[in-house]
């Protein structure tokens, strides 16, 4: 049987097929509905994107000095300039997701231009004044204005896939076709090592926050156990009716899930859970108390502002924080008492780094723990002013209060790390011209 001649080697067929791949990713010709992903795939490897129908827009020479200037300031700041007509519902989540790292981004869609940042690298208010300061000017004029002030005020760092000559994603040399050839083979082993040593820091940081968690939580549920035993109430007791017995059960029920859901706790974020089971089975306790004494049955309210292991608050009353301002909180008779008499509440402290302080004055350490007893939008307005409540200035964090630990600043992440899809929303949503987004309006 006669051999069939060997035309070609097996590197010469990989060779032939990753040309064939780039080809596909930066074909000059690509259509103006360039995917999501391809625009990610291109800043993933450079700062600068011009998609090939918004090239009037800007330049390649003007995309590779706009990518220079980046890289040397070493900021993870990505600029994507989009034909006009562009779809933009989610366009700043999508992207975000896509590129899987933590920055600053700005579209340029036509002659419109916005942008969005993770709060690691940029606050709201700054992004705000920031897009706002470069409206009205030509693409060049404003991507330039733009750079140079982002760069003067944001965090981070430039992302590992960046690297060798500038190119804007629509074209590129050959030394930058080889730089993204062995990025494109390393980057699946290099993405998964900065992701694993991501998620160990943030596993280490989860451990340390929930250690200091679980002392303040046991010595709530030691507290509430003490009341159950100081109750002494007997389901056979004389007197004693349904609706008190109920009230009874639920409160020994929530004594034992608070007691499991500490137990089972992996993350500062399962904290939340148990205080709020143990905010609801005090509040039976009171109506338990309320039922045996023939009193009116007490009002659903917030617990003690200044320690909930007073229990449910019966009003509120002014106070005003050393070096703060005035405001109401609620309080428990005791403390109302005391506040009306001129003397100082009974405040909870913990442990800090600097000894013994309020709960408030101890750092977002403890957030989950407050955000259990008082809710999402209630506890950032008792503290604002307070060091605790400056953590949770934001609208997105007080929205869900007690979801974060650490640092806050999108999961512990710095700008230019690899965090995937691990990114508030909030940093990315919005309506177009304001600051939020492209398509809320």
């Amino acid at each position: 049987m006669k051999a069939v001649p060997r035309t070609r080697s097996l590197p010469a067929l990989l060779l032939a097929v990753l040309a064939l791949v780039l080809a596909a990713v930066w074909a000059p010709g690509a259509s103006a509905d360039t995917s999501v992903s391809t625009i990610a795939r291109a800043l993933r490897a450079g700062p600068v994107y011009v998609d090939p129908a918004a090239r009037d827009q800007l330049s390649d020479a003007d995309a590779d000095t706009l990518a220079d200037r980046i890289k040397e300031a070493d900021k993870p700041l990505f600029i994507a300039v989009l034909p006009d007509g562009y779809r933009t519902t989610n366009l700043f989540s999508d992207l975000r997701a896509a590129t899987g790292v933590t920055g600053l981004y700005g579209i340029r869609l036509g002659d419109r231009f916005d942008a969005r940042a993770d709060s690691s690298v940029m606050s709201s208010a700054a992004r705000q004044n920031l897009v706002r300061s470069v409206q009205g000017e030509d693409a060049k004029a404003q991507l330039a204005d733009f750079t140079d002030r982002a760069l003067a005020n944001m965090g981070g760092h430039a992302p590992r896939s960046w690297g060798g000559s500038a190119a804007d994603g629509s074209g590129m040399s050959t030394t930058g076709l080889i730089t993204t050839a062995a990025i494109l083979v390393i980057a699946g082993t290099g993405a998964y090592a900065l992701v694993r040593r991501s998620r160990r820091r943030r596993e280490e940081e989860q451990r340390a926050a929930l250690d200091r968690l679980r002392v303040v939580v046991d010595e709530d549920i030691t507290a509430f156990g003490e009341e159950l035993d100081r109750l002494d109430f007997r389901p056979s007791e004389p007197g004693a009716d349904d609706a008190m017995r109920a009230d009874y059960e639920h409160a020994l029920d929530a004594y034992d899930t608070a007691k499991q859901r500490m137990a089972a706790a992996r993350r500062p974020e399962d904290v939340r859970p148990v205080t709020e089971t143990l905010q609801d089975g005090r509040f039976s306790l009171a109506r338990l108390a309320a039922r045996r004494e023939n009193r009116p049955l007490p009002e659903r309210r917030p617990p003690c502002f200044f320690d909930p292991r007073h229990g449910p608050s019966v009003s509120d009353a002014v106070w005003t924080p050393p070096g703060g301002s005035r405001r109401e909180v609620p309080v428990c008779a005791a403390d109302a008492t005391r506040l009306a008499d001129g003397r100082d509440p009974v405040i909870r402290e913990v442990d800090t780094d600097q000894g013994r302080r309020p709960y408030w004055d101890a750092g977002p350490a403890y957030g989950p723990w407050a955000g259990g007893y008082f809710g999402g939008g209630l506890l950032p307005g008792l503290l604002a002013g307070t060091l605790l409540g400056s953590m949770m200035a934001t609208p997105t964090y007080a929205a869900d209060y007690g979801t974060g630990y650490g640092d806050f600043g999108g999961g512990g992440y710095e700008g230019g790390d690899v965090s995937g899809t691990d990114f508030s929303s909030g940093d990315f949503g919005g309506g177009f011209g304001d600051g939020g987004g492209f398509d809320a309006g």
